[in-house]
C-alpha cells in the first residue's frame, strides 16, 4: 500500500471528491472504488504522465472540467537513481528523475495555480523528502530534485503571499514500494504509510507550511547544519561502494535500517514509477 493511495483514502474519509492521477492506470480504477467506499461521492480517474507538459494541462482540464473547480493539488510522483554517479554510462539517461520528481510539480502547479486562486483558499502539496538536506551518495540526481523542489515551492509561496497555501513534505523513511523490500529488508523499521498520509492530509487541510515525517528527523536537519562534517563522515561509513564499484555494503545498509539514519525514501505511487 503505497502513501499516495493512503493520501486518497485520507481525503476520502474527509468526502472529499478525488481526481486521481498516473502514467498506468489500472491499479488506480481499484483505489478509486475504495475511496468511493470510504466516504468520496466522486472519483474521476485520468491517465497522465506529469512528466509531460501538455499532459498537466490536460489532466488540470479534465478535473476541473469534471468537477467544477480545483482546492487542492497533491504533488506527490517520484522516482530515483541508485547508483553511483562516476558509474553512470550516460547521464542523459536520469533526466527523468528531474523531469518527474522537479519538473512533474512544477508543471501541475502552473496549470493549476489559476484554479487554486479561483477556488479561495486553494492547497497545494509538494513532497521534496528528507533528501533535500540529507543528501545520500548513491542517489546524486534525486537529492538534487528534492533540494530543487524545496527551494522552487519555498520561493513560490514568497511570491503567492497568501493566495495559495503551499505545503512542503520532507519525510524520512516511509513504507512504499521503493522501501518495502527493495532497499530495505524486512528487518529494518520504517514509519508506517497510513500515519504519513494522516499527517500529509492534516497539514495540508490546516494549512501548514512544513511537515517533517517522522518528526525527529527535524533532529538530522540540525545535525546536519551544526555539523556537517560528521554528517559526512557517517554517510561515507554507512553507504561505501562494494569491491565491483557498485552498490552498498550490507553492514552499512542494515545500520541504516536500525537507526533510521539520513537516507530518505520518496513517497510516490508505483503506478508512476513503472515503465
Amino acid at each position: 500500500m503505497t502513501v499516495s493511495q493512503q493520501i486518497a483514502y485520507q481525503y476520502a474519509k474527509k468526502v472529499a471528491r478525488l481526481a486521481l492521477v498516473a502514467r498506468m492506470v489500472g491499479s488506480l480504477h481499484d483505489v478509486a472504488a475504495r475511496a468511493r467506499d470510504g466516504g468520496s461521492p466522486d472519483v474521476l480517474v485520468v491517465a497522465g504522465d506529469v512528466a509531460k507538459p501538455e499532459d498537466c494541462r490536460r489532466f488540470v482540464q479534465a478535473t476541473v472540467e469534471h468537477f467544477g473547480r480545483l482546492d487542492h493539488l497533491v504533488n506527490n510522483a517520484g522516482v530515483a537513481n541508485v547508483c553511483w554517479f562516476e558509474d553512470v554510462p550516460d547521464v542523459a539517461a536520469l533526466k527523468r528523475v528531474l523531469a518527474v520528481n522537479f519538473w512533474g510539480a512544477v508543471h501541475a502547479t502552473h496549470c493549476a495555480l489559476p484554479h487554486l486562486k479561483k477556488s479561495g483558499g486553494g492547497k497545494v502539496f509538494v513532497n521534496s523528502s528528507a533528501a533535500a538536506a540529507l543528501a545520500m551518495p548513491g542517489m546524486s540526481l534525486y537529492n538534487a530534485s528534492e533540494a530543487a523542489v524545496l527551494n522552487f515551492f519555498e520561493t513560490l509561496r514568497v511570491e503567492l503571499r497568501d493566495e495559495v497555501g503551499i505545503t512542503i513534505a520532507t519525510s524520512g523513511w516511509i513504507v512504499s514500494e521503493m522501501t518495502g523490500g527493495k532497499q530495505l529488508s524486512k528487518e529494518g523499521t520504517v514509519e508506517v504509510a497510513v500515519r504519513c498520509a494522516e499527517a500529509t492530509v492534516d497539514a495540508i487541510c490546516r494549512g501548514r507550511r512544513h511537515l517533517t515525517v517522522p518528526l525527529w528527523y527535524r533532529a538530522l536537519f540540525l545535525w546536519r547544519a551544526l555539523a556537517p562534517e560528521v554528517v559526512e563522515f557517517s554517510q561515507r561509513l554507512l553507504c561505501r561502494r562494494t569491491a565491483g564499484g557498485r552498490g552498498h555494503q550490507a553492514k552499512g545498509k542494515r545500520l541504516q535500517e536500525v537507526t533510521g539514519a539520513v537516507q530518505p525514501a520518496p513517497l510516490h505511487s508505483s503506478d508512476i514509477k513503472r515503465e
